[in-house]
């Protein structure tokens, strides 16, 4: 497991769902939830993390306002009472039996928010967990803190701060790189064959990079999307709009732990005419949402999926495959189709509460169920994928 210094903290959640917002590589900057900025906006997709407990379509014990509205007042009860508000919301949230609940602090739903930007706060590494309990770095941010101090991929990660990081979880690694603040200094001990030595780093605010494309052939073109944040809907776009002429598309979409809806459906536009992308009900009220006009729809398209793709990363390869614009290759993916709304706590916190569900064109809801390839494979399906592109006259 690998993941990039940009997870926020956990936060307690039901049942040991520790919301961290997983980005690149693994996301790790991590685990999602979705969330609805406003009702009248589009809906935002927060990977989450495995709970304890399958979630359920539907599945809160109480209605999305009433939990609301008991949550606030647990919260403003502890705060007059001298008591810690974020404790007692995430208390409140836990009996609630919302299984995708969370309660951020104010700093930690600024980071959150800024995640959703494509920024975070860190000195630009990627990290993981080697066979031995070691840290090992597996890729630098060009240009970032830790490039320009000289560190490269495959130098041991030995300790933070004077704290060993071996045998240590990833995602604790990965908080602990990406610290508070831009500006806030960090010491990191390092080691590369028999040289051990220690970089003092100025953490800084980096972009995420969430799509990446790669011409594999002149025929085949590859778009990696590991989350959805802000503009890569459009890149998507851009990157189709680029591919040679007569090009097949490769979209990745393995370990994407979700984002903004609003961006899924804008790639999802890169490759349909129109049309519907998917619905989804806020109380009770249904909505849907629709691919602009304009898209790619002749372009030979492979979806690459497993069991990390999660949220608005579903939603988009639910809309491509039930509306027959794409064969999807891969294992099951995650099953996240919840959508949550921020409410505003006492002490300047704010719990994110599920309110309702997505469902594919066909009808089909995500939440516990994911989706399952049109070809399941576990070994080599970029390899398949290609295979199968080739069928489709993608490939020469």
């Amino acid at each position: 497991m690998s993941g990039p210094d940009l997870c926020p903290r956990p936060r307690g959640v039901r049942r040991g769902a520790a919301l961290t917002l997983v980005f690149a590589s693994v996301l790790l900057t991590a685990a999602a939830t979705n969330c609805l900025p406003r009702a009248e906006q589009h809906p935002t997709a927060l990977a989450a993390g495995p709970a304890a407990a399958d979630p359920r379509e539907g599945h809160t014990t109480r209605g999305g306002d009433r939990t609301a509205e008991d949550v606030r007042r647990a919260a403003a009860d502890a705060e007059a009472d001298g008591k810690s508000a974020s404790r007692a919301a995430e208390e409140a949230v836990g009996r609630s039996g919302d299984r995708w609940g969370a309660v951020y602090d104010k700093a930690e739903y600024e980071q959150y928010a800024d995640a959703l930007d494509g920024r975070y706060t860190g000195v630009g590494l990627w990290v993981a967990r080697a066979a031995d309990g070691r840290t090992r770095v597996t890729r630098v941010k060009a240009g970032g803190p830790a490039a320009r101090a000289g560190i490269e991929p495959g130098d041991l990660l030995r300790s933070i701060d004077g704290r060993s990081t071996d045998g240590q979880p990833v995602t604790d690694v990965v908080a602990r790189l990406r610290g508070d603040a831009a500006g806030s200094r960090v010491a990191i001990g390092l080691g590369r064959g028999s040289r051990v030595w220690t970089e003092t780093l100025d953490r800084a605010v980096l972009d995420t990079e969430d799509v990446s494309v790669r011409n594999l052939s002149a025929q085949v073109v590859m778009i990696k999307v590991t989350a959805f944040t802000k503009g890569t809907g459009e890149q998507v776009r851009t990157a189709v709009r680029r591919a040679p002429k007569g090009a097949g598309i490769l979209l990745d979409l393995r370990g994407n732990s979700g984002g903004l809806v609003g961006e899924a459906v804008t790639a999802a536009s890169a490759f349909l005419p129109g049309g519907l992308v998917a619905t989804y009900d806020v109380h009770g009220s249904q909505r849907a949402l629709y691919a602009s006009g304009g898209g790619d729809g002749e372009r030979p398209l492979v979806v690459v999926i497993d069991g990390g793709t999660m949220s608005a990363a579903e939603l988009l390869t639910g809309a491509l495959q039930d509306r027959g614009r794409a064969v999807t290759v891969g294992s099951r993916t995650f099953g996240k189709g919840s959508v949550q709304m921020p409410t505003g706590l006492a002490g300047g916190s704010v719990a994110e509460l599920t309110v309702g569900h997505y469902r594919t064109p066909s009808g089909h809801g995500l939440d516990g169920r994911g989706i399952t390839p049109d070809l399941p494979v576990t070994d080599r399906p970029l390899e398949h994928a290609e295979t199968v592109l080739s069928g489709l006259g993608g490939t020469s």
